[in-house]
């Protein structure tokens, strides 16, 4: 695995070795959630395109606060919503944004992504991967809530991420289990969304190369 390998691949790859190690009854419940999840139109909930972002001030991984206005005077945001270090998934489409990071930042555009995660889970993840960008906490999903993602983990779900050792409360702290649709937007300068793509399945991720095409058109 390259790191210029797309998110899809690595995918593939992970699936692969998950249902040769992972016991078939966990994978099936997962599998199941995920569909339940994507029968969710979080899109029509998120800001549309054309429509002003919702403005945010919440602490990157050294604790120092991110504005979003401020982020905008030096360049569009590419706005990544994930679930938290403990999601395989996630950890798959940060890392590939990240090799794209140089490209990212030769067109002045920026990348910032958000999770419920405490700080400290953020600068763990951020370290742990090696990303060059800002990793927002958003603790209480009140900023996730704004762009219209949360969705409470309750009942059979909690239970089968119990089992794997997954505690939403010691990674989001009062966040609890609220956690967020996966989700990418391209804010421009004016503040306007270029870009949404939210899914409730957390298996689809937006590639890269997809927010590099959208940028060289704009």
């Amino acid at each position: 695995m390259t790191t210029r390998t797309t998110y899809r691949e690595q995918r593939e790859e992970m699936s692969q070795a998950m249902a040769a190690e992972v016991p078939a009854g966990l994978l099936d419940g997962f599998a199941a959630e995920a569909g339940r999840l994507d029968g969710i139109d979080f899109l029509a909930r998120a800001p549309q395109v054309g429509e002003p972002a919702p403005e945010f001030a919440l602490p990157d991984q050294l604790g120092e606060e991110v504005r979003l206005s401020g982020l905008l005077g030096d360049g569009p945001v590419v706005l990544l919503f994930y679930r938290g270090e403990w999601c395989p998934y996630c950890n798959l489409q940060l890392r590939t944004f990240q090799a794209h990071l140089d490209e990212f930042t030769r067109k002045g555009a920026q990348l910032v992504a958000i999770s419920p995660q405490t700080p400290d889970n953020s600068l763990s993840m951020a370290e742990k991967h090696e990303l060059g960008f800002p990793v927002l906490s958003d603790v209480g999903a009140q900023v996730i809530r704004r762009y219209g993602l949360a969705y409470e983990v309750d009942g059979q779900f909690r239970e089968l991420l119990q089992t794997t050792g997954i505690d939403l409360d010691a990674y989001n702290g009062s966040a609890g289990w609220v956690l967020p649709a996966v989700g990418t937007f391209v804010i421009a300068t004016d503040g306007t969304v270029r870009y949404a793509h939210v899914r409730g399945s957390w298996t689809e991720r937006t590639e890269p190369v997809e927010i590099l095409d959208l940028l060289d058109r704009e």
